[in-house]
């Protein structure tokens, strides 16, 4: 097999284990021989730690692979297979900021959905599409495997306005799949499950354990409370059984946010007063991480690596990579264009749910009409997408406002525009195109 060069911007992450523990477990399938860990210059520390712990983790797998670290985008891009990209402009204190400005104004506060996720990707959208240009220069083959959030929303950007191949990546339906196998006390590879929606806003049906369809037991079982439905970022405010049945879709943990939208409030409210919103106890979890990866006697993922939400990270991420490039013919679940698998979505909206993977890229597999009781939720959030990369592409402010207040967590017109207003002023230093567009 030819050798691989993979290239990880945002490698001073400290999820990087993570997906180099994946790597090494998947030699024989993937067989990479340089890895490119690549970081901005603000992020040179971090890249160094966690690079040096990634160098240490080859080193004792004893496979034929390089870790190189780096500053240099373009150096590292030059013939890259695949590119993956963990970013996050403006770092956990640019988080910080989402997420506390919304709840000033009694709207959640949370780094992908609401206005959390609009702020992320004004941020985000700009610097991907930059690196989608470079990649059309030095490595035009390479796929771009997104991890960066808000992952939907990205990707569609990306597909929108590059040329690049590209699929976008979430270990949500990963998740959801291991905790319907722990219910039942069997692996993850005998549970299977239709999944549709968009990222963080995905809904399974037509649940199988070893091909049997047991949707309505598993419903069942989690209205009355004898399955997980949780994520270690989610906070763990249980659905209604009834309403669980009502729904009769097993729901990612993210639709608590729509559905309890006022009990997340007050649970995120609450912890603001006592400890800190979600990132500033993230910031505390990366700080105690990296002291941990200071460590030279290190060399293997460490289980305190657990406390962040990226469970189940690098076996999505390596699973769906070997699926493209070993011409694997897999289903897996992924964000990509919609082409028809659903009506009720325009054909270039990318959604996330179950593809066909193989050297060609994802082929999702037909849906047909969303049902009315998920229906209206979903239409209306790729509403709030679309206008969100429009906005993200112009710096238009009209754009932004029509974009928040097109989000159904947003309950006025009125608290759209004072949360706009102070995003755009806390993150001036990031939005280059707003800074253009109000100075034209």
């Amino acid at each position: 097999m030819k050798p691989l060069k993979i290239v990880t911007l945002g490698g001073g992450s400290g999820y990087t284990p993570e997906l180099i523990d994946g790597f090494i477990k998947r030699h024989a399938e993937l067989p990479v021989s340089e890895f490119w860990l690549v970081d901005i210059e603000t992020g040179r520390e971090k890249l160094e730690i966690v690079g040096q712990l990634a160098q240490r983790m080859v080193k004792k797998s004893g496979i034929p692979m390089t870790v190189h670290l780096s500053t240099d985008r373009q150096l590292a891009l030059k013939d890259a297979d695949f590119v993956t990209t963990q970013i996050r402009v403006g770092q956990l204190a640019a988080r910080i900021q989402d997420e506390k400005i919304p709840l000033r104004y009694g709207v959640l506060g949370q780094e992908t959905t609401g206005p959390g996720g609009f702020m992320k990707a004004q941020r985000t959208i700009p610097v991907l599409l930059e690196i989608c240009k470079e990649m059309e220069t030095l490595c035009p083959d390479a796929w771009l495997i997104n991890f960066t959030n808000p992952a939907g929303i990205v990707t569609e950007a990306i597909e929108k306005h590059s040329k690049i191949k590209s699929l976008g990546i979430c270990s949500g339906a990963n998740n959801m799949m291991m905790d319907i196998a722990k219910t039942y006390g069997v692996g993850r590879e005998a549970i299977d499950a239709r999944i549709m929606g968009l990222n963080h806003l995905i809904f399974a049906d037509r649940i199988t354990l070893h091909g049997k369809d047991i949707t309505a037991d598993f419903i069942e079982k989690l209205a009355q409370g004898a399955s997980d439905n949780k994520l270690k970022n989610i906070p763990d405010v249980g659905l209604p059984p009834e309403f669980i049945r009502a729904l009769n879709v097993y729901p990612l943990s993210y639709l608590k946010y729509f559905y309890l939208n006022r009990e997340m409030v007050e649970h995120e409210l609450e912890e603001l007063n006592q400890g800190g919103t979600r990132g500033e106890r993230s910031l505390q979890i990366e700080k105690a991480l990296f002291e941990i990866y200071r460590n030279h006697e290190l060399c293997e993922k460490p289980p305190e690596l657990s406390s962040r939400g990226g469970a189940y990270y690098s076996d999505t991420a390596c699973s769906i990579i070997s699926a493209l490039y070993n011409n694997k013919k897999e289903v897996h679940v992924v964000n990509t264009a919609n082409r028809g698998t659903t009506p009720d979505l325009p054909d270039d909206a990318v959604i996330e749910t179950n593809a066909l993977i193989d050297k060609q890229g994802a082929r999702p597999l037909a849906y047909g009409r969303l049902p009315a009781r998920i229906r209206g939720l979903v239409q209306s959030v790729k509403a709030f997408e679309e206008l969100t990369i429009e906005a993200a592409m112009t710096g238009n402010k009209h754009t932004a406002l029509l974009a928040l207040a097109a989000h159904p967590l947003v309950p006025s017109v009125a608290v759209a525009e004072n949360i706009l207003k102070e995003y755009l002023a806390a993150n001036r230093d990031f939005l280059p195109q707003y800074t253009l567009a109000m100075d034209e």
